[in-house]
C-alpha cells in the first residue's frame, strides 16, 4: 500500500475546525510512527492554500502544506466543527473532495466532517455516523445514507466516519489496528494513555 515512501496521512485543517478533531488523530498517528514495524507512517496537516488557520476555540495552526503540494495520501482525515458549514456550500470544495476520493485509499471524517462528505456525495447509500446533534442534518443532506446512531465510528472500507470530537481518537486507533496490527494499536494506546472502550 505504501511502496517505499511510507504510509502518508494528511489532516485537512480549516478555519472553525474543532480542535480535538484535528489534534486527537494527529497525536495517535504521530505516535504510531514510533511503533510501526512495517508501514513507517507519517502525518502532516494541510490547509486549502497552506495558510494558517484558526480552529473553533481559538487555537491557531500553521499547516505543513497546502492542498496543491501535500502530495498523494493513503489516508485523509477531515475534521468537523462549525467551519464545515461554509465548506458545504462551496461547489469547488465539494468537487475537490470528489477528486481526492478518486486517488485516496481511505477517506475518514471526524464529527461533522461527515456533513462535507455527505454534501460531496461520498456517503450515498453507505452507513455513516457523525456528532449526535447532527444525525438529522446528515440524513437531510443525503437521505440514502444509513445513519448509525450508536457507533463511535463506522468503517465502510474506503470511507470511515466517526461520531463527535473524542471519537476521532477511537477511529484513529482503529485505523492503526486495521492498517497494521492489534499489537501496534495497543502500544499506541498505552503510550498516549487512552483507555480501552
Amino acid at each position: 500500500m505504501t511502496g517505499n515512501g511510507g504510509l502518508r496521512i494528511g489532516i485537512f485543517v480549516f478555519d472553525g475546525a474543532e480542535e480535538l478533531d484535528v489534534v486527537g488523530p494527529f497525536e495517535v498517528f504521530a505516535e504510531w510512527g514510533s511503533h510501526s514495524q512495517e508501514l513507517r507512517p507519517s502525518v502532516s496537516t494541510f490547509s486549502w492554500d497552506g495558510s494558517g488557520v484558526r480552529l473553533a476555540k481559538g487555537l491557531r495552526i500553521l499547516p505543513a502544506h497546502g492542498a496543491d503540494d501535500v502530495g498523494p495520501l493513503h489516508v485523509l482525515i477531515y475534521p468537523g466543527g462549525l467551519g464545515t458549514r461554509p465548506l458545504i456550500a462551496q461547489a469547488g470544495h465539494l468537487e475537490w473532495l470528489r477528486q481526492i476520493r478518486k486517488q485516496t485509499p481511505v477517506m475518514a471524517s471526524v464529527c461533522t466532517g461527515a456533513l462535507s462528505f455527505a454534501a460531496a456525495g461520498l456517503l450515498s447509500g453507505r452507513p455513516a455516523t457523525t456528532h449526535h446533534d447532527y444525525y438529522d442534518e446528515l440524513a437531510e443532506l443525503d437521505p440514502s445514507i444509513l445513519v448509525d446512531t450508536e457507533a463511535r465510528f463506522v468503517d465502510d472500507g474506503d470511507v470511515v466516519t466517526s461520531a463527535g470530537v473524542a471519537a476521532g481518537i477511537d477511529m484513529a486507533l482503529h485505523l492503526v489496528e486495521r492498517l497494521e496490527t492489534v499489537d501496534v494499536a495497543a502500544a499506541v494506546r498505552r503510550e498516549i494513555q487512552y483507555p480501552a472502550g
